[in-house]
């Protein structure tokens, strides 16, 4: 069985304001945010009353999947240890609520649960993800991620991206501690940036723009979450296999939304002791964010991009 086996899901880096946590294409979602944390944990009850007790004042459905999402994802801790080890037990969602944690699958099976006893149809897709620089390239991993489509209409337009698991938090590099850190851009993902994270197994739940195939999802950059507080929309370069010459410029753009705020952009290359951060001039031009970095040595190593101090996107760097 393949290493990425053991690596279920890696959870989400992106700490994000109340504010714009309460913000989502234009809707508001303090009250139901604020409400949902505020019932706790409610450990002695079972799945349909924990639903009844967040949703049963809401009329629209939106609002029902979101408290739905805020309690679950401040309720249920990642099973690092059993995603670390390849474990796939304890995932239905009796298991779930019992033991407050859960892989992706855990966290998409009780998502999912919950939204129909609110009425809401929701399915599970089970995917790929790409958790680090190791996966670049490499399509025979094996499904590695579990997340969900909301469908509040016929039209696919009414269909929505919910990843509860990717929400929830996020570890640190070993692999070793989980920290919560609810991250609402889960929620209703944005499309494009979603599917450069996400690959689904059956394309048929692909929404919105996406790559061909699965060699090239492999092939691209891992897109990190900080992707999604920059509104991000193009990716330049936009293969993850990175062949530089020696003291030779390499452009890096990413096109971003108009209201995107940048105040710092580094590059970290290699990792663990070997790891080497450095802050780079960039510049913010409308939609354009770009820089130039010219690298004065021999080596391999993975190359990760920081905006604003958050991890941004990820390449496996060779400088011949």
């Amino acid at each position: 069985m393949k290493k990425i086996l053991k690596y279920a899901v890696i959870v989400s880096c992106c700490i994000t304001t109340l504010g714009a946590a309460a913000q989502k294409n234009g809707r508001d979602f303090t009250d139901i945010d604020a409400a949902a944390k505020k019932v706790g944990r409610l450990d002695s009850m079972t799945m349909g009353t924990i639903t009844n007790l967040l949703t049963r004042n809401l009329e629209d459905k939106t609002d029902k999947a979101r408290a739905i999402f805020t309690w679950i994802t401040n309720n249920i801790a990642f099973d690092f240890k059993n995603a670390r080890n390849g474990v796939t037990e304890k995932n239905a969602s009796a298991d779930v609520l019992l033991f407050r944690k859960a892989t992706g699958a855990g966290y998409a099976n009780l998502f999912q649960d919950m939204c129909s006893s609110a009425g809401i149809r929701c399915l599970t897709v089970n995917g790929f993800i790409k958790y680090g620089t190791e996966q670049i390239g490499d399509t025979k991993t094996e499904i590695n991620h579990t997340w969900n489509v909301v469908q509040l209409g016929q039209s696919p337009d009414a269909w929505y991206y919910v990843d509860a698991c990717m929400g929830s938090g996020y570890t640190d590099e070993a692999f070793k501690s989980f920290t919560k850190a609810f991250n609402p851009d889960y929620f209703f993902a944005d499309l494009t940036i979603f599917n450069w994270e996400h690959y689904p197994d059956n394309t048929a739940w692909y929404l919105g723009p996406h790559v061909k195939g699965k060699n090239d999802f492999f092939d691209m950059p891992v897109v990190k979450p900080a992707a999604y507080s920059l509104g991000l929309k193009k990716i330049t370069p936009d293969n993850g296999r990175l062949k530089i010459k020696v003291n030779k410029p390499v452009n890096f753009s990413y096109q971003v939304s108009l209201d995107a705020e940048v105040s710092k952009v580094a590059i970290v290359m290699g990792e663990g002791k070997k790891k080497k951060t450095k802050d780079i001039d960039f510049v913010l031009n409308g939609r354009t964010l770009s820089f130039n970095y010219k690298f004065e040595e021999e080596d391999n190593f993975p190359l990760t991009i920081l905006v604003n101090g958050k991890e941004f996107m990820q390449y496996n760097a060779e400088i011949e």
